[in-house]
């Protein structure tokens, strides 16, 4: 009976005089959105820079970001790098590469489907929480990805700009959001106090040059995570670049996959590098690429068939020299 006496006396302790749970005792329930969902991407380890090629980007988007009272969204087709964009300001950020008033800033990334519905503990909407979890963060810029999905469904769209409004007056909390330019159109558009805060930066499908640049790039990157090398001098590796490259591009691509540079050509140079890891090789070979390039499905089979004898024959000693050492 005490035991009941003094669980009730608690519970009725949580309860203001109308009825209402304490506010404190809310706050003191609610989880950290950031701490629980969110990437910080100023502590990753890049090995390179995610964003090469992409300066002009870059400078936009750190315009945008030093401008009282704006925020950002990048737009573009799904697989051109938005997030890689990102990824890089952060890097320059490291680097401390960046004018002075975002030398300072850290960039939190937080997945959409973090921020959809209701805290089963408080019964808060979990944006709301977010918002009021911002009002602690100084110098902090919110990276969301696919923030269309936030926008409500039927068309009802979230005023983010008003909710948002506080951390954005202050000058201190800085939003990028990204999606594609379909779902901007789609979703966005129609949400004009987001529109006024949030100003647009264009993420174009990269050049045959960036792409190439990007590929180079990124290989350190890829060596790194997967184990595996390869193992070829900076002349073959240009080459297998723009081999990649040329044959990956936009009209030798499948239609219906919708992939766009450099992500179409990563994932060819991804799939070479599990093909040496599933024969437990810590060397990446030309013979690799090759299967990556038979096997691929973002490109129509006629153009595999065609570029194959060429890829034999543009890597003919790279190829002899691979199947001597797998037979040694």
């Amino acid at each position: 009976m005490n035991e009941e006496i003094t669980r009730l006396t608690k519970m009725n302790q949580n309860i203001n005089s109308n009825g209402e749970q304490n506010t404190y005792d809310i706050k003191s329930k609610r989880i950290s959105i950031l701490d629980t969902y969110g990437e910080n991407f100023i502590k990753k380890e890049f090995i390179t820079n995610p964003a090469i090629g992409r300066e002009k980007e870059l400078k936009e988007l750190m315009l945008i970001l030093l401008t009282p009272d704006k925020s950002a969204i990048l737009t573009g087709k799904p697989g051109v790098g938005k997030t890689s964009i990102v990824e890089g300001l952060a890097y320059l950020i490291q680097k401390r590469q960046v004018p002075n008033q975002l030398l300072n800033y850290q960039i939190i990334k937080v997945n959409t489907s973090a921020l959809l519905g209701i805290d089963p503990v408080t019964g808060e909407s979990k944006i709301q929480n977010l918002i009021e979890e911002l009002k602690n963060y100084e110098h902090l810029i919110l990276f969301i990805d696919e923030i269309h999905t936030l926008m409500g469904s039927k068309g009802e769209a979230l005023d983010f700009a008003n909710m948002f409004k506080p951390g954005l007056d202050r000058g201190d909390i800085k939003v990028i959001g990204a999606t594609t330019t379909e779902e901007y159109e789609r979703y966005i558009l129609r949400d004009k106090a987001f529109v006024r805060r949030f100003q647009k930066v264009i993420v174009e499908e990269p050049t045959r040059e960036q792409n190439i640049q990007i590929c180079l790039g990124t290989l350190p990157k890829i060596e790194k995570k997967t184990g595996a090398e390869m193992m070829y001098s900076n002349f073959v590796k240009q080459t297998m670049m723009e081999f990649l490259t040329d044959i990956t591009s936009e009209y030798k691509r499948v239609y219906e996959i919708g992939s766009r540079y450099p992500d179409v050509t990563l994932t060819l140079i991804q799939d070479a590098f599990s093909y040496a890891m599933f024969d437990n090789r810590k060397y990446v070979n030309v013979l690799d690429f090759r299967k990556a390039i038979e096997n691929c499905k973002n490109i129509y089979p006629d153009v595999i068939t065609k570029s194959l004898p060429i890829f034999d024959e543009t890597f003919r000693g790279e190829i002899e020299d691979a199947r001597l050492n797998m037979i040694n």
